[in-house]
């Protein structure tokens, strides 16, 4: 079987930062300069307060929250779920290249960046 292809992000001037940062390997995520809150995805305003934020390079590492495993597929066997992450912020997100029967709620987990169709290398995680 192929690798399985993303689609690509379209950056934005609020985003652009973001895309850039996971083209070097790096993941940014969004801190309130009032209430300190991280948050994810990225935006100009704080999503809890309404604060100005301020760009940092995140961990990329944190816990499965929850997943799902789809294995009847056309193009074959994908998990999707939520990930915590060490920040704060709980994101959603697809799990690769790891045994799918090996994702438990609370295991770790760690960003890997894969190519899109075109665009920015996409977040996403595996297996710590």
């Amino acid at each position: 079987m192929s690798e399985r292809t993303y689609a690509a992000s379209i950056p934005n001037p609020e985003t652009e930062a973001f895309w850039t940062a996971a083209a070097q390997g790096k993941f940014l995520i969004k801190r309130c300069r009032e209430c300190k809150e991280a948050h994810y995805f990225p935006r100009a305003l704080c999503p809890f307060c309404q604060g100005d934020t301020d760009w940092e390079e995140g961990s990329g590492e944190g816990v499965i929250y929850t997943y799902t495993v789809t294995r009847r597929s056309p193009t074959g066997p994908f998990s999707l779920g939520y990930v915590t992450l060490k920040e704060g912020p709980t994101i959603y997100t697809n799990f690769v290249d790891c045994d799918f029967d090996r994702l438990a709620i609370g295991a770790r987990v760690k960003v890997v960046f894969k190519p899109t169709e075109g665009g920015p290398p996409l977040p996403l995680f595996t297996l710590a």
